[in-house]
């Protein structure tokens, strides 16, 4: 807004407005309410607006209140209308006429859809920048079976950031890995209810798969009873899934193949089933997975 020909009070407002609400946009997200003492809508929509705005403050996202009967100059500026009015601003530039949202839900919908547009710096997104290889690392530690320091590296993540779904499904599949099903259930019970997140997927398959197949201390007589009778689908499956308890799964994954070319619907097609647990649990965007999904294409419809 050019100043040249104001009164002292017109340019007053200019530079609160800028403060107010231009430069926080330049980082921000800045929802500003165009309302008035008088106006019984917009008093009705200011509580909506206000905890959408505080519930959305770690996403860089701002509530700037303009009084229009305080602030004609600025709603005049703004070709201001009607009230309430809202708008969403960025780096300087409105980018959403809001006002049409009158309910906590259809904010919350806007607002996410102009989140994932608009590149805002937030707390979420600093912590997530700092997260980000912090996670891939203990994911590292995690594959190469180090469990107690994959455990030790996503316990110190949780402290970070006990809601993020990444560090969760890290820190309950370390549990996992480490033996610790008792402590990877109860951390899987007191995940939330509305929690939908292909990681936390993952940490549940983990569990399952450990729970279905546990530990043996020693794989040699399992070994020893698929080389004598190689046929035996129940020895062979039995040995995959100690060699899958054991972080083996190249060989488990070799031995279930095996199972689904000599019989893909032996106990009910349990030896594909098992196999799809395990590319669960690995991760299905993993060059591995991709690999053994190719190995059993090859065999059922080769």
């Amino acid at each position: 807004m050019a100043t040249l020909g104001m009164s002292p009070a017109e340019k007053d407002a200019v530079a609160a407005f800028r403060r107010d609400v231009v430069e926080p946009s330049m980082t921000q997200l800045v929802i500003i309410d165009f309302w008035a003492e008088w106006c019984g809508p917009c008093k009705a929509l200011g509580p909506v607006l206000e905890k959408v705005a505080a519930a959305y403050a770690d996403k860089g996202v701002v509530l700037a209140k303009i009084d229009t009967d305080k602030n004609q100059f600025i709603a005049a500026q703004f070709q201001i209308r009607s009230i309430p009015t809202v708008y969403a601003m960025f780096q300087g530039q409105l980018v959403a006429d809001l006002t049409s949202a009158r309910t906590e839900s259809q904010l919350r919908t806007m607002i996410d859809q102009l989140l994932r547009q608009l590149p805002i710096q937030s707390e979420a997104t600093d912590q997530q920048a700092e997260l980000e290889p912090l996670i891939a690392m203990g994911e590292e530690v995690l594959a190469e079976g180090d469990h107690e320091r994959a455990l030790s590296i996503f316990g110190q993540l949780a402290e970070m950031a006990p809601e993020h779904p990444a560090v969760l499904s890290g820190h309950i599949r370390a549990l996992v890995a480490a033996g610790l099903h008792d402590e990877a259930q109860a951390a899987i019970d007191a995940l939330p209810a509305d929690l939908a997140d292909p990681g936390i997927d993952r940490a549940k398959a983990a569990l399952a798969l450990a729970q279905a197949a546990p530990a043996v201390d020693d794989l040699a007589p399992l070994a020893a009873k698929v080389q004598a009778a190689p046929d035996d689908h129940q020895a062979r499956f039995d040995l995959a899934n100690a060699q899958m308890a054991a972080g083996q799964r190249d060989a488990a994954a070799d031995n279930l193949l095996h199972i689904v070319a000599a019989d893909r619907e032996w106990n009910e097609g349990a030896a594909r089933h098992q196999l799809l647990k395990l590319f669960e649990v690995v991760g299905l965007t993993d060059p591995w997975v991709s690999a053994q999904r190719r190995r059993l294409s090859a065999i059922l419809f080769g």
